[in-house]
C-alpha cells in the first residue's frame, strides 16, 4: 500500500489503517491510552511481541475475549469464529463502507443508463438539457430548452449558454446509440462547430467512443468534451437527476477536546 493512496472519500488509507490498528489493539488489550495521542504497550502486548507471531490481524486478535466482545457490539454475530475471520478480507470499516458504496453506485449507474436507453430520442434531448442546467450551464431550463434541436445544422443538436449571462455558448450533439461513436461523427461535429465559428462543444452518447474518435477529439483546436454512457450515468447521480435518496449515513468520531479538562 503506497503512502499516497487514498480512499474514495479522500481520506489517506495509511492514516485510516493506522487509526483502526490502534483501536483493534486497544480493544484486544495490547495497547492502552496514556493521554490524548499517546499510547503504550501493555503486559499482554509485550507477551504477544515476545511470542513473535507471524502477523497480528483480526484472526489473531480473536483469541482475546475483549476483542470478541468488541466485535459483537460492532455488529459481528456470535459464532462467527476463527473460520469467519479467516475468510474476511483485511479492511477497515471505512474501506468496507466505501466498497459497498462503490458496488451500489455501480449498480445504480447501470440501471440509470438502461432507463435512458429505453427512452425516446426526445427524452434524451430533454435529459441532456436538464443535466447541463443542473451542472450550472444555460441559466434556466426554459431558456436552455428553447434552443435544443432548433439549429437545423448537421452535426449540431443544440446550443446552450456556458454561463447565466450568455457570454459564451456551447454546441451540443446527443446520440442515443448502442455501438461506439466513431471518428467520422466527431469530424462532422468539429466541422459544424467551425461553420459557426465556435470552439466549444459537448458530444454526448449512451454508448461509447472508439479510440480513433477520442484521439481525434484530443487533437483538434476546438475544445471538445466527450461524454459516454458511463460518464453520463455518473453525472446524473452526482447532480441528482433521475435518482432519489433512499437513506444516508453520517460517520462520527469521538471529539477528544470535549473530554479535556480546562
Amino acid at each position: 500500500m503506497a503512502l499516497a493512496e487514498s480512499l474514495p472519500s479522500g481520506m489517506p488509507k495509511f492514516q485510516n489503517r493506522m487509526g483502526w490498528a490502534k483501536t483493534y489493539l486497544s480493544k484486544a488489550g495490547l495497547l492502552e491510552t496514556v493521554s490524548r495521542g499517546s499510547y503504550r504497550i501493555t503486559k499482554r502486548g509485550s507477551d504477544v511481541l515476545a511470542s513473535a507471531p507471524l502477523s497480528i490481524d483480526n484472526h489473531y486478535l480473536w483469541q482475546f475475549e475483549e476483542f470478541k466482545v468488541f466485535k459483537a457490539r460492532s455488529g459481528r454475530k456470535e459464532g462467527g469464529g476463527d473460520a469467519s475471520l479467516a475468510r474476511e478480507e483485511i479492511a477497515t470499516p471505512e474501506e468496507l463502507l466505501e466498497a459497498g458504496y462503490k458496488q451500489l453506485r455501480g449498480t445504480l449507474a447501470a440501471d440509470l443508463l438502461q432507463q435512458v436507453k429505453n427512452g425516446s430520442p426526445a427524452f434524451f434531448e430533454r435529459l441532456v438539457v436538464e443535466l447541463l442546467v443542473s451542472m450550472g450551464y444555460g441559466g434556466t431550463r426554459e431558456d436552455a430548452g428553447q434552443v435544443l434541436g432548433k439549429s437545423g445544422d448537421g452535426g449540431i443538436d443544440g446550443i446552450i449558454n456556458e454561463d447565466r449571462l450568455g457570454l459564451d455558448v456551447i454546441y451540443l450533439q446527443a446520440k442515443k446509440w448502442e455501438g461506439d461513436v466513431g471518428r467520422p461523427e466527431i469530424q462532422k461535429f468539429v466541422g459544424a462547430l467551425a461553420g459557426h465559428k465556435a470552439n466549444k462543444g459537448v458530444f454526448l452518447t449512451t454508448s461509447g467512443y472508439s479510440k480513433e474518435a477520442r484521439a481525434y477529439a484530443s487533437q483538434v483546436n476546438s475544445k471538445i468534451v466527450l461524454i459516454d454512457g458511463q460518464m453520463l450515468a455518473d453525472l446524473m447521480i452526482d447532480y441528482g437527476l433521475g435518482v432519489a435518496t433512499v437513506t444516508s449515513y453520517e460517520i462520527k468520531r469521538v471529539d477528544s477536546d470535549y473530554f479535556v479538562d480546562n
